[in-house]
């Protein structure tokens, strides 16, 4: 595959992510959007505004600025920097921010079919917060937010679904990459180990931790893994999206459990 095609590929599920997330969002009854979510400080108006501020800078290039002082739930640059949408959209209605979300990614979505990125490892003119991202990270990573935020939004006022989107596909797979750098730089496994993780609705994948001390990915799956965790998809993704606690029993561990047990601990890598 070209970079090109993979780049293309991202696009088109970010894309799809904010239809579905729309979709969603026009669901909601107004009283709904000060449900509290899972994000410390953050209810859905919050979560939909922080979309709509980062899908506006993308699409303009243009900064925004506001007062933010020092809420108890941030904590570092970032999350200040995530505090703006919220901050300067206190008085939007939900259609002022369902609108803002669909034309900013149309007309984001209209410049890059019109001018598509061709080299992954290049630098686009436009990343907001003054990340140092390629292509490749921007665009992989647009779905992933603008998914995760629809099921923070889906678990907020009770509306579960989109667990079988091209979207959260990406997100399972992309998040479950994650796993050699848990087992290796949060947990602190020993050279040798081996870890299989069985999610539903992904291929297994097995990271083994080299004499380096980094978690590599294993072409081929262990018959008998140092641990083996096997779970469902949202299960997943709570975890690794440093979400809530799941119920118990939901990521079932084999082989050493101890060490299983670490990793579940760890998953979280996203905020």
């Amino acid at each position: 595959m070209t970079d090109a095609e993979l780049l293309a590929g991202y696009v088109e599920v970010w894309w799809q992510a904010v239809d579905d997330f729309t979709a969603l969002l026009e669901e909601i009854p107004e009283e709904q959007w000060d449900a509290p979510t899972d994000l410390p400080g953050w209810d859905v108006r919050a979560v939909v505004a922080h979309v709509a501020h980062l899908e506006k800078v993308l699409a303009t290039g243009v900064e925004e600025q506001a007062e933010i002082g020092e809420p108890a739930h941030v904590t570092g640059a970032m999350g200040l920097y995530t505090e703006i949408g919220p901050a300067n959209r206190r008085g939007a209605t939900p259609d002022d921010l369902i609108r803002e979300i669909r034309e900013s990614a149309t007309a984001r979505h209209t410049a890059l079919l019109a001018d598509p990125p061709t080299d992954a490892s290049a630098r686009p003119e436009r990343v907001f917060g003054g990340v140092p991202w390629d292509w490749r990270t921007l665009l992989r990573n647009r779905p992933l937010d603008v998914w995760m935020h629809e099921q923070d939004v889906r678990r907020a006022v009770g509306r579960p679904g989109g667990l079988d989107s091209p979207a959260a596909q990406h997100t399972t797979d992309y998040l479950l990459e994650s796993l050699g750098f848990v087992l290796a730089k949060r947990v602190g496994a020993p050279a040798g180990t081996t870890l299989l993780a069985e999610v539903d609705g992904s291929e297994p994948v097995a990271f083994a931790i080299n004499d380096s001390g980094r978690g590599e990915r294993l072409a081929d799956l262990p018959a008998e893994p140092t641990v083996r965790l096997r779970t469902d998809r949202e299960s997943f993704l709570l975890l690794a999206g440093g979400r809530r606690a799941v119920a118990p029993g939901a990521v079932r561990v084999e082989g050493d459990e101890r060490l299983g047990q670490l990793v579940v601990e760890a998953l979280a890598t996203t905020p």
